[in-house]
């Protein structure tokens, strides 16, 4: 199958879920704590990112661009990346509205390098991007493209080794294998969108990706990566499973008395 394909069938479906997440009836996005001038990062990130005041960071895959507001709310120079036309214009909207150092371009991320000027301090992804894309190896490469010597990616995911499992006769099992093939994509039909609204989509069907913790840290390292630190977590931003509960901190956790697993990884890696 040819890739323009996956591109286009996965971007149908986001823009056509950027105005229920953007209306947010079920405050998955926390959108109106951003419009009261508040931030919304989650701990992980938060607590991992340091000081960005004065750094130029390069945000891909950025939706419809609330995390982007919040980087600049820290100081930062922001420009953010997003594949979905929809989400751009809202994104834009949304830094108008706010007044904030965030400029943003529409584009697949594999063109990052052609429609982003200059270098930056930092490339930014976070939470359900990587898994969109059919080439880890070449992400990188496009990541170190952006950075100048001595920047660095800040990467947080769900982890890969909890991905294969889904939901499996009311208890987590294993559903699908650990590495997707480039050229056989998890095809999926869903009803509705992962924020808890209830709209039924018209685009239902998506393309994506597992890629296995060691596809990505090589993939940076022969990009001309270093890696600075790696970090695993009990803990994930969103309820992957209908078991798992939300902590103080807004982060979703399996129950006490349940195995514990890996449930998200983060990284910081630096351009040579």
């Amino acid at each position: 199958m040819d890739k323009q394909i996956w591109f286009d069938t996965n971007r149908k479906s986001w823009d056509e879920r950027v105005a229920i997440h953007r209306r947010d009836e079920t405050k998955f996005y926390d959108v109106e704590k951003v419009l009261a001038g508040k931030d919304k990062l989650n701990a992980i990130e938060a607590s991992e990112i340091g000081d960005v005041s004065g750094l130029r960071i390069a945000h891909l895959q950025c939706h419809f661009g609330l995390d982007s507001i919040c980087l600049a709310r820290r100081g930062a120079s922001v420009t953010g990346l997003d594949f979905s036309p929809a989400a751009i214009a809202e994104a834009r909207a949304l830094a108008r509205q706010l007044d904030v150092d965030a400029q943003f371009v529409e584009g697949n991320v594999y063109d990052a390098r052609k429609l982003i000027t200059g270098d930056f301090d930092m490339v930014y992804v976070t939470w359900g991007a990587i898994n969109w894309l059919p080439d880890i190896a070449q992400w990188a490469k496009v990541v170190a493209s952006l950075l100048k010597r001595g920047g660095r990616l800040y990467l947080a995911e769900s982890h890969p080794n909890i991905l294969p499992f889904d939901w499996v006769d009311g208890r987590v099992g294993p559903k699908f294998d650990w590495r997707t093939p480039r050229e056989a994509p998890i095809v999926d039909e869903v009803e509705t969108t992962y924020t808890g609204a209830n709209d039924v989509l018209a685009n239902k069907k998506t393309y994506s990706w597992q890629h296995p913790l060691s596809d990505i840290i090589n993939g940076l390292i022969r990009a001309g990566m270093a890696l600075n630190w790696l970090h695993e977590h009990p803990a994930l931003t969103w309820p992957l499973f209908p078991n798992m509960t939300v902590s103080e901190d807004g982060l979703y956790r399996l129950p006490a008395d349940h195995v514990q697993l890996p449930l998200a990884f983060s990284l910081e890696a630096r351009k040579m």
